[in-house]
């Protein structure tokens, strides 16, 4: 059976036909979305989410830069409190710590999708807050690692077309409100495609109804093995890995175990990355037309000017930093600190905004704008008050990164670089320091002021007990703070 849609190729819309439908498999109806009436003058909210994008690559994506950072904030200090896959995508849609939505790993016993429903998460998200709301609520893509197709729609969402594992980017099932749908290989069952064509239909048609609409993009590149659209195949043959001052780091005593004793990337594993990081930039151009799908769609019904468009990434990506290859899941800035721009009503187009801001804050920020209320479980809190010329002050002074060991709790297939030996920790980041506590007993601590590459570790330079003693008191209590208590921990005056 064949579809009619439209894909954005390099801001050109392309005809599509024949997505296609497994055999004997109906095609789902398109939702019906009803008018909420006064409510249509709440602004949309678009959020997109990118998989295992680092800032760096970022830069690579003209057309995001264009329609979104130009025309709205670009944070400059926006993190993940952990940096990986599922932790950080439960983190997005609850507004918690990890600590607290006890989603530590990839997988069970420390995390995963199914553990994610086991303990009742599903009932309170996002999605079921701007759904009772009055919102239209639609998520495309990847939801959580672990998510299965034949799992279903999770509660609070209106439309749901879930993938379970979309990362070739063909050969994929698709839940569609319910009905499971089988894409193949031709050019046009790419899935980043896929999404950006149905995120638009959505659009259209609730602009038809007059319901605002809270849409949950979620791409599954750049994350390995990062395979491109056709049409991008062959593009940045000539790129070169960034080799900031932390590649091949020459001198890594200093460094904890087992990341001490690491030997200097051998030229095999260097022409890998170079390869794994061209494929990264390719793939990534899907997305940045994907953004350009989403403004067309906005623009050409009317709503842009009352749309909030959000994009950033689940977690960062390491590529040769402190002689670790491909991944993530370290305290390091390459790993937490991603993407994030917001256009929309009122915000300052081509600002720059310095607060400390985390994917905690994400849920409670859409609930505000949504008029929603956000649970008192929510570590998180609003940031909407900056996003205005006329920004309030921001409180936040530092804030918790954790990992927990174990097999289950660390990469997914296509990352490459094994970390699942390394050791689990709590760390502080404030704007000045990075403190870490390892489950060894191991320390870090860096002045980012002075060395934003993180080389020097001064966990064992004498004169620095003051600031260690400090730093891990503010750490402890991060590390069992709940709700309130955490903005309080945040707030903690700075030293």
């Amino acid at each position: 059976m064949s579809r009619l849609g439209f894909v954005l190729r390099w801001g050109i819309a392309l005809p599509i036909v024949g997505l296609l439908v497994a055999a004997g498999a109906p095609v789902p109806d398109r939702t019906t979305i009803s008018s909420t009436g006064p409510s249509a003058q709440r602004p949309n909210i678009i959020f997109i989410l990118s998989d295992d994008e680092d800032v760096a690559l970022h830069s690579y994506m003209p057309k995001t830069k264009a329609l979104l950072h130009d025309s709205g904030t670009t944070f400059d200090n926006y993190f993940v409190t952990y940096a990986l896959c599922c932790p950080s995508r439960a983190t997005t849609l609850r507004g918690q710590y990890p600590h607290n939505t006890r989603i530590e790993g990839n997988a069970p016993p420390t995390g995963g999708y199914q553990k994610f429903r086991s303990l009742g998460h599903d009932s309170s998200t996002v999605a079921t807050w701007l759904q009772a709301s009055g919102y239209h609520t639609a998520m495309l893509g990847k939801y959580m690692n672990g998510y299965q197709p034949g799992f279903g729609p999770p509660a609070g969402w209106s439309e749901w077309y879930g993938v379970g594992n979309g990362y070739r980017g063909y050969d994929y099932t698709m839940n569609e409100n319910g009905t499971l749908v089988q894409y193949g290989r031709r050019p046009q069952d790419f899935l980043v495609d896929v999404i950006a064509h149905k995120a638009a239909e959505v659009i259209r048609r609730a602009a038809a109804a007059q319901t605002p609409v809270f849409l949950f993009i979620s791409p599954f590149v750049p994350h390995g093995p990062a395979t491109p659209a056709p049409r991008h195949e062959t593009l940045f043959a000539d790129a070169r890995l960034p080799h900031p001052a932390s590649f091949d780091e020459a001198d890594m005593s200093d460094k904890p175990r087992p990341l001490a004793d690491r030997d200097r990337l051998a030229p095999r594993m260097i022409e890998r990355m170079e390869n794994l990081y061209r494929l990264r930039l390719r793939s990534l151009q899907s997305v940045d037309d994907l953004v350009d799908s989403i403004v067309t769609a906005l623009r050409s019904t009317g709503g842009l000017e009352n749309s909030y468009i959000i994009y950033t990434s689940d977690n960062g990506f390491h590529m040769g930093e402190h002689r670790l290859a491909q991944g993530k899941n370290t305290p390091y800035e390459m790993d937490i600190r991603v993407p994030f721009v917001v256009r929309g009503p009122g915000v300052p187009a081509g600002r720059h905004e310095p607060a400390l801001v985390l994917n905690n804050d994400l849920a409670p920020t859409f609930a505000d704008i949504a008029g929603a209320r956000a649970p008192g479980y929510v570590d998180g809190r609003s940031f909407l008050s900056l996003l205005s010329a006329s920004r309030s002050a921001w409180s936040r002074t530092a804030f918790l990164i954790s990992r927990r060991g174990g097999r289950e709790a660390q990469q997914e297939p296509g990352d490459g670089d094994d970390m699942r030996s390394a050791n689990s920790f709590n760390a502080i980041r404030t704007a000045r320091y990075t403190y870490v506590e390892y489950g060894n007993g191991a320390l870090e601590l860096y002045d980012l002021s002075a060395d934003p590459d993180q080389l020097a570790n001064l966990a064992g330079v004498r004169g620095n007990s003051e600031i260690i003693g400090r730093l891990s008191r503010q750490l402890a209590t991060l590390a069992r703070c709940a709700g309130a208590s955490c903005r309080a921990a945040e707030d903690a005056t700075p030293r």
